[in-house]
C-alpha cells in the first residue's frame, strides 16, 4: 500500500494536497497538523512521501524533517510561504527534496512530488551502489592482506590466491570469509 503523509495546520490545505496525492496514485493519505505529530505518524505509518508545511505550531516542518530523516529515508516536500535563503538552506540541510511556495496550484504540488520521488529513487540507488562498492573494496583489501600472509609462508601470489579460492569452494564460503579466517589465524 502506498502511503503519503500530509502535514499542515490548515485543514483546507491538507485536503487540497491529499486530493493531489490521491490523483498521483497514493492509496492512503494520512494527515497531521503539526511537526511533532508528523514525526509520530511517520514512525507508525512509514509513508513513501511526506508533504509538510514549514510554519506550524508545536514543531516546525524543517525540524520535523530532520527528526524524521534520522529515523527513516523518505522524500519530503515542503510547503511554505517563506522563500528566504536561510529557510531554504535549513530545508536543504534537513534532507528536503523539494519546495513549493504558497499559494500553490495542484499542478505545482504534483510536479514537486514527482521530482522528489524520482530524486529519492536515484539517490537511494546511488547509496546502494556506493555501499556495494565500499564492501567490494573492503573485501579486496582483506583478500590482499590474507594473500600477503600466505606469501610470507612461502607461497607465490598466484598460489596464495588459488589456495584461498579452493578453500572458499571446498568450504562453500566467500573469499571474504576465507580471508577473515586466515587473518584471524595469523593474529
Amino acid at each position: 500500500m502506498k502511503v503519503a503523509l500530509v502535514v499542515d495546520d490548515e485543514p483546507m490545505i491538507r485536503r487540497q494536497v491529499a486530493e493531489t496525492l490521491a490523483d498521483y496514485g497514493f492509496d492512503e493519505i494520512v494527515e497531521a497538523e503539526n511537526g511533532a505529530d508528523a514525526v509520530n505518524v511517520a514512525e507508525i505509518k512509514k509513508p513513501l512521501l511526506i508533504v509538510m508545511d514549514v510554519s506550524m505550531p508545536v514543531m516546525d516542518g524543517i525540524t520535523a524533517a530532520e527528526k524524521i530523516g534520522k529515523k527513516m529515508e523518505v522524500p519530503i516536500v515542503l510547503l511554505t510561504a517563506c522563500a528566504d535563503a536561510e529557510t531554504v538552506e535549513r530545508a536543504r540541510l534537513a534532507g528536503v527534496m523539494n519546495y513549493v511556495l504558497k499559494p500553490f496550484r495542484n499542478e505545482q504540488v504534483y510536479a514537486s512530488v514527482d521530482l522528489a520521488i524520482h530524486q529519492f529513487v536515484d539517490l537511494s540507488t546511488l547509496r546502494d551502489e556506493v555501499g556495494k562498492l565500499n564492501d567490494a573494496l573492503e573485501t579486496r583489501k582483506m583478500v590482499d592482506r590474507a594473500k600477503a600472509t600466505l606469501i610470507k609462508q612461502g607461497m607465490s601470489e598466484p598460489e596464495a590466491y588459488r589456495k584461498m579460492q579452493k578453500i572458499a569452494m571446498d568450504k562453500r564460503k566467500s573469499l571474504k570469509e576465507v580471508a577473515e579466517a586466515i587473518l584471524l589465524m595469523e593474529g
